[in-house]
């Protein structure tokens, strides 16, 4: 304790020395400012430029209050090193260098917000008097991502005065983040009439600033298709950081100056029995304005702006008008549009039925009434035999009978048609047509159908006889376009003949058919007859099997041949009873042995 006391009166002596016979002080450099992020550890360096030695030199570090005072935290000399005690940086701060090398650094740990004052470092010498500098320290934090709302209600171009678009804000961020506000990247500024931007700074308890801005505008109809967004600036050590919000729009109501009405469907030209969609709008969005759509002074319902007619008939043509009706200021305005419905009558066809002789002329006339150009034209089983409205048959023969169909089309739209009919019938006697064929054989006892068709009118009536004047049944009858068809079924006995009779009041006709029975004896014999062949066939070549005359037999009998001029085939004869052998020719006569 004692050594202390002596130190530091000799420091003091020295002093008061060096206070009286000193001619310069000490030279500090020290840089203005030292920047860190809070929590970090940051380093203030103290350079100083002094000829005495280590043990001239006295060592101090000070920082300003916010009152303006200062407050030692540290000191140094040749023989000691003190950290003060009770102050907030105590248990923080370390010293590196003796000051030997011209430079001693303060380190300070955990960085806090309240460490942001101005430090000083301050150097005594025992000759050359004292020397001081200064360096303020600058604590960051950044803050929060930034954060923007719209509002959520529509805005109206008539609202006085600017209406409130969104607000941004940023939260915890030191020092105090900037804000602006941005329209389709061109910053906004404040303009008492028609733009505000009103900011709000909060100080939280932690010493970081959160900052709120709300933007509000006079907006205009051109703003509907605006995008809105916020830019943050901020400062972090040695740079300024820049981040941007998402955009948000908005959503203007402006009141119409024009109202549109339209058949939105079908395209095109519009027939009767269609289905049509008529829209109505206005250039506006006001939720005050009503549209209506009336139809020859009828106000016509209508669902989501849109207007839907069923089933149309030329009543629903015209002009329809729509009307929007601001409901606040009671302004209407009103657009028209003419809608044609096409339609297609049904086919007049005069007469509808005709009756004529053989060799007369028939004339028929097919009209529909339309409200655009059509084709007219006839047909009959499916063929075109006309092409206009009227119909002229020259020399009515059978041919001519049947039915007509006139067939008229609406040109320009596809699928629009009408139809009328036309019977014909020509007068006389009947006809046959066919058969073709009347000579049929078949075998007894089967059954024969037969059938005749028959041309007149009035419509023959058809008659079935035999060869013996038996009147046969028809079994079945029809009748198609004045011809008839009559078919029977004959069960043949023998040789026989069917008639088929047609007949009306000009006159009569008939077909015969000649049918010729075919015996089933005659087959019988051919067929025993066969089999009678196929037994003796056989017995034949049994028999030549037998008897060695089929190639492949083995046994006792051997063919051989023989070279003569006579006979070439010989059969050898051996007896069981005689060792004579003989050879015999096919002619009965012997042979010798040697002329095997």
């Amino acid at each position: 304790m004692a050594r202390n006391n002596a130190c530091c009166l000799l420091v003091g002596l020295l002093a008061l020395f060096h206070t009286w016979g000193a001619t310069a002080d000490v030279e500090v450099n020290m840089m203005d400012r030292v920047e860190a992020f809070r929590g970090e550890a940051v380093s203030i360096s103290c350079m100083f430029t002094s000829s005495e030695g280590v043990g001239g030199i006295m060592i101090q570090w000070f920082y300003v209050t916010l009152s303006g005072e200062k407050q030692k935290i540290y000191y140094q000399d040749a023989t000691m090193k003190v950290v003060d005690k009770g102050t907030q940086f105590t248990d923080r701060i370390s010293v590196s260098g003796t000051g030997g090398t011209g430079e001693v650094v303060l380190t300070i740990s955990d960085v806090e917000l309240r460490d942001e004052v101005e430090f000083i470092c301050l150097i005594k010498g025992l000759t050359e008097g004292t020397g001081e500098g200064r360096t303020k320290l600058r604590v960051f934090v950044s803050p929060e991502l930034p954060n923007i709302e719209g509002v959520q209600t529509g805005i109206s171009v008539n609202q006085d005065g600017p209406s409130k678009i969104g607000t941004c804000e940023v939260k915890n961020g030191y020092p105090r983040p900037n804000i602006t506000w941005y329209r389709n990247n061109t910053p906004l500024r404040g303009n008492h009439d028609v733009v505000k931007v009103l900011p709000s700074i909060t100080t939280e308890s932690s010493g970081l600033f959160s900052v709120k801005s709300e933007l509000r505008m006079k907006v205009v109809k051109e703003d509907k298709d605006d995008l809105f967004y916020c830019e943050v600036k901020y400062f972090v050590p040695g740079a300024e950081i820049m981040t941007e919000t998402n955009t948000i729009n908005i959503t203007v109501y402006y009141p119409s100056t024009a109202v549109s009405v339209w058949v939105e469907s079908p395209k095109g030209n519009i027939k009767e029995g269609d289905s049509i969609e008529l829209q109505c709008r206005g250039n506006g969005n006001m939720p005050s304005s009503i549209l209506s759509i009336t139809h020859k002074s009828v106000n016509l319902p209508l669902s989501n702006n849109v207007l839907l007619l069923d089933n149309v008939t030329r009543l629903h043509g015209g002009v329809y008008e729509c009307t929007s009706t601001d409901t606040d200021t009671f302004e209407e305005l009103s657009g028209n549009t003419s809608v044609s419905v096409h339609y297609l009558d049904p086919a007049v066809v005069m007469p509808e039925d005709a009756v004529v002789a053989q060799g007369e002329e028939i004339t028929a006339t097919c009209n529909a009434l339309s409200s655009l150009k059509t084709r007219t034209s006839w047909m009959k089983n499916g063929k075109e035999v006309s092409k206009a409205h009227t119909l002229v048959l020259k020399d009515a023969t059978f041919d001519s009978a049947g039915m007509y169909v006139c067939v008229v089309n609406v040109l320009d739209i596809e699928g629009m048609e009408t139809s009328g009919t036309l019977n014909v019938k020509v007068e006389g006697a009947p006809k046959i047509t066919t058969p073709l064929d009347t000579e049929i054989e078949e075998s007894y006892k089967s059954t024969v159908h037969l059938s005749c068709s028959v041309r007149g009118f009035p419509t023959p009536t058809v008659t079935w006889t035999t060869s013996d004047g038996k009147i046969l049944n028809s079994t079945s009858e029809t009748e198609n376009e004045g011809e008839v068809q009559s078919s029977v079924s004959v069960t043949v006995t023998g040789d026989m003949a069917a008639s088929c009779n047609a007949s009306n009041k000009f006159g009569a006709d008939s077909a015969t058919f000649n049918i010729k029975a075919k015996s089933k004896g005659v087959i019988i014999a051919v067929i025993i007859v066969c089999i009678l062949l196929l037994a003796i066939l056989g017995s034949v070549l049994y028999f030549l099997y037998k008897k060695g005359k089929i190639c492949g037999r083995s046994g006792k009998q051997d063919l051989t041949k023989e070279k003569s001029g006579r006979d070439n085939i010989v059969v050898e004869m051996k007896s069981d009873n005689t060792e004579e052998a003989v050879l015999l020719g096919v002619n009965g006569e012997k042979q010798p042995l040697g002329n095997q």
